[in-house]
């Protein structure tokens, strides 16, 4: 899950980015950059840091068009050469980005062929080096776009500014794991990851659907698909009410938060995947190959829905680890004696951190002297605090009763967990972690297929 804007007008653009991406900061934290356009050169800024330490002295008013992002890392670690604006290498073009470019490997091979020089660690650089391709034999920005866009697999919401078309900013969604709305102002316009970064600031607003790019620019939004075909799209009244903005194009926020599953799901790889490399990393995880192989068994607690990811948890630990699991429900466990030992390692399930029955269950095994992790949506909490280690759902804010994005966002940590386990305990070679691996690089355009296919939006 990362953060985008784009705004083009007659105002000074950075400052109207930079407000509107501190609404999506939630969506990111790793890294935020902006590039502006004021009809000469782009103007680039980044940081491998909050928002806050983005550096914009000189930028002035150095143009009334710009794009601005905020990141959660997947392919590349949260580095100032990884942030996104990339730009391709006359730095003309400017991309950001959310999604994972599935074909990632087979394009960077082809680009390198060409002679293109790779900057960063991340997917996210094929798509400006693709752009420049079709630029240099003779398309627009917008021709070079869209056929970029096609070579692109997986699921992506991309932003795009250039040299060659002062004042517009381009805007396209792929498959179904990212979206963009289009936001309609007086005499200037916005692309958003979501409407509460420019609720109050538009009138009137528009989806993008899979497969729909945009021209923004100061006099309005034109759409068409892929194909260059125009397309009319329904233009909705832009809420400036903070709850119905933050429920976007959505019913009620239940409906919302399952179709946000399948940016929760990339949200909950970053920093935790290397998709370059193929290989599995939870940074600050405590316990070496030796305390792991040491473990003789492994109690999965949880309350309602997570009672239900620790049942599916458990399946996991014991097929992938080869180790010995059972899951329990947290208000039962506290109940009775159970053995616990520091050889068994207890994994706590709660997406608030907070749920007391699964809180006693960990007191109760602490004082037992178990190895403890938490697999839960909410840094700080009680049960972060109580455990030997925290795999954090990254899933964002879940306002409805029924769990929905936590729940799929518990079962993937969960996955990742048993991953883990059994690279340390020998159970699976690198070679089966990288297959692995790879079939995490498609799961949430998987997600999002299935439900588009539900046609429950």
């Amino acid at each position: 899950m990362c953060g985008i804007i784009g705004y083009t007008g007659s105002r000074p653009a950075f400052p109207i980015v930079i407000d509107s991406l501190k609404r999506l900061e939630y969506r990111g934290y790793d890294s935020a950059g902006v590039a502006v356009l004021n009809g000469g050169p782009l103007h680039v800024r980044k940081t491998a840091g909050k928002i806050a330490d983005l550096p914009l002295d000189g930028l002035g008013d150095a143009g009334a068009t710009a794009i601005a992002h905020t990141r959660w890392a997947t392919h590349g670690r949260p580095t100032l050469n990884n942030a996104h604006p990339h730009t391709d290498g006359a730095g003309n073009v400017a991309v950001v980005h959310n999604g994972i470019v599935e074909n990632y490997e087979a394009l960077r091979t082809e680009l390198l062929r060409e002679g293109r020089l790779f900057r960063s660690e991340t997917d996210t650089e094929v798509i400006p080096l693709l752009i420049e391709r079709f630029l240099e034999r003779g398309a627009s920005l917008e021709e070079a776009v869209r056929e970029a866009a096609k070579l692109l697999q997986g699921g992506h919401a991309i932003a795009v500014i250039g040299a060659g078309a002062p004042g517009a900013v381009i805007g396209l969604r792929i498959g179904h794991a990212g979206g963009l709305v289009v936001g309609r102002g007086a005499g200037e316009n916005f692309l958003a990851s979501d409407l509460p970064a420019i609720a109050g600031a538009v009138d009137r607003v528009a989806y993008l659907a899979d497969g729909e790019m945009t021209v923004v620019t100061a006099e309005g939004a034109a759409c068409t698909d892929l194909e260059g075909r125009p397309i009319k799209k329904e233009w909705r009244i832009g809420r400036h009410d903070p709850a119905a903005a933050a429920k976007g194009p959505h019913k009620h926020f239940m409906l919302k938060e399952i179709m946000e599953q399948p940016e929760s799901l990339v949200s909950a790889m970053r920093d935790r995947v290397d998709f370059n490399e193929m290989r599995l990393d939870l940074p600050g995880f405590p316990f070496d190959a030796a305390r792991v192989r040491a473990f003789d068994r492994v109690v999965l607690l949880g309350m309602g829905t997570s009672y239900h990811a620790a049942q599916v948890g458990r399946l996991m630990i014991e097929h992938l680890a080869r180790l010995p699991a059972e899951a329990e429900h947290a208000g039962e466990f506290r109940y009775r004696e159970p053995v616990l030992t520091p050889d068994t390692l207890v994994v706590t399930i709660t997406q608030s951190g907070e749920t007391a029955d699964s809180l006693i269950a960990m007191q109760e095994a602490s004082r037992r002297g178990a190895a403890q992790i938490a697999v839960t949506n909410v840094a700080g909490s009680e049960a972060a605090r109580l455990a030997d280690y925290a795999l954090f759902l990254n899933a964002g804010p879940e306002i409805a009763v029924a769990s929905t994005k936590t729940f799929t966002g518990s079962l993937l940590c969960l996955y990742l967990l048993a991953l883990r386990l059994a690279e340390l305990r020998g159970a699976l070679d690198a070679g089966a972690v990288a297959e692995s691996i790879h079939a995490l690089a498609r799961l949430p355009e998987q997600v999002g297929r299935s439900l588009a296919a539900a046609g429950l939006d």
